[in-house]
């Protein structure tokens, strides 16, 4: 059976390692201390998912909306907090986004919105 590699020990919440690899196939099995590149290691489920979706729409962002169902603020957010878990600094335009949440909220008209983004 197959687990998910646990990056913190649960006990003291320091990082693990791994210390044994063994193959699938034909059962060789090796022994040191190996480290995993830990760009994903702090993605949720959601966050990976995401990714895969976010993927295979080739970063169309309208396209992610139609497969998740979603507005456009959303999977802005979604795509930010992804960006923010692998450790990137996240440069968000708060203003565009806070007219398209407005807009999305129905604060603000499409003209009102239209004007303010240019």
């Amino acid at each position: 059976m197959k687990m998910k590699f646990i990056n913190n020990c649960p006990v003291c919440s320091r990082e693990t390692v791994i210390t044994r690899v063994k193959c699938a196939s034909c059962g060789t099995e090796i022994s040191g201390s190996f480290s995993l590149p830990t760009l994903f290691l702090n993605l949720s489920e959601d966050q990976i998912e995401f990714i895969k979706i976010f993927v295979k729409c080739r970063g169309n962002i309208k396209e992610v909306e139609k497969e998740l169902g979603v507005s456009y603020p959303t999977v802005r957010n979604k795509l930010n907090e992804v960006i923010a878990a692998m450790g990137y600094r996240v440069e968000e335009d708060t203003t565009r986004q806070k007219i398209l949440e407005d807009l999305e909220a129905g604060n603000i008209s499409v003209d009102e919105a239209v004007k303010l983004l240019k």
